[in-house]
């Protein structure tokens, strides 16, 4: 069994495509399946099970996947050792969030303290950001609600409350909190390209008793100007509220708080410059969490 077999096996077990796999590494299909073919009888086992036009782990291939994210880490943390002593690499902080918001206020925080440390940031889905830091591309994780699972450490950084945002000249402005079943009918808004936000808003309506009218999809920079000619309301945590300056209203669920939540592999070598950013992060949301609130 050899290094470079298992890598194309978790490859493969990421992808669940052999084509997609293929191209990823950089190799032709053909020698990818017989590399599998090789590892399977090797093994005595059969890894993969095919699910329609993809494939999935078997049984036996959950089980090596487990054992060969240990081995890859391992050999991550004895690299890290080895290069210590590069400043450059030990410097170097790979982070990814699935909102650029999640680290407002905190970029400029690391730079200042720590000038020498190198920020790489991505913007994912979660699943994405779990498979990122399981397979060690990544070395921090900002999702919302907690990643769960057993090769992975996660900690809560802040349940946000979540207001209803309306128009200045609303019919409701004025109020001190109302239920978001006296919006049922109106337009809504919501942010694109954050599933797992919509998701939480959409669940938010639906425990009210019904379904959003969604009428806008759109980011947060054209966000304000769609309230403001009065073109519908927003589910909205409360510190964007605040920083963009929009009229808004408490509202009577108390499921309407989102958290946001820091996550990194278990038993993973961190370098000093991540350790101090993962610092740098829980206590910013700790020193800050009044911002978050109503």
């Amino acid at each position: 069994m050899e290094l470079l077999q298992l890598k194309y096996f978790q490859t493969v077990a990421y992808t669940e495509h052999f084509t997609n796999a293929a191209k990823q590494l950089n190799i032709a299909q053909p020698s990818l399946s017989l590399t599998i073919k090789r590892l399977e009888e090797e093994l005595g086992t059969t890894l993969f099970e095919r699910k329609g036009r993809n494939i999935q782990l078997s049984s036996s291939g959950k089980i090596l996947l487990k054992h060969v994210n240990r081995i890859f880490t391992e050999i991550e943390n004895a690299q890290l050792e080895i290069r210590s002593e590069e400043q450059q690499f030990a410097n170097t902080i790979r982070i990814s969030i699935s909102n650029s918001r999640f680290l407002t206020g905190l970029i400029s925080e690391c730079v200042t303290r720590f000038p020498e440390s190198k920020i790489l940031q991505t913007i994912g889905v979660k699943s994405e950001i779990l498979t990122s830091l399981k397979k060690g591309d990544m070395d921090l994780g900002i999702t919302g609600h907690p990643i769960q699972d057993e090769e992975l450490e996660s900690c809560l950084l802040v349940n946000e409350d979540i207001v209803l945002v309306l128009p200045s000249n609303h019919k409701l402005t004025g109020k001190n909190e109302i239920s978001l079943s006296h919006v049922a009918h109106e337009p809504f808004i919501t942010l694109a390209n954050n599933v797992e936000y919509s998701d939480f808003t959409t669940m938010l309506c639906e425990k009210a008793g019904f379904a959003p009218n969604i009428s806008f999809e759109i980011d947060s920079y054209l966000l304000v100007e769609i309230i403001k000619v009065n073109q519908g309301v927003a589910l909205l945590p409360i510190s964007i509220c605040r920083t963009l300056g929009l009229n808004y209203i408490k509202i009577t669920d108390k499921s309407a708080k989102y958290p946001v939540s820091l996550s990194w592999k278990k038993n993973k070598l961190l370098s000093s410059s991540v350790r101090n950013f993962r610092d740098i992060i829980i206590s910013f949301y700790k020193d800050n969490h009044v911002i978050f609130k109503i």
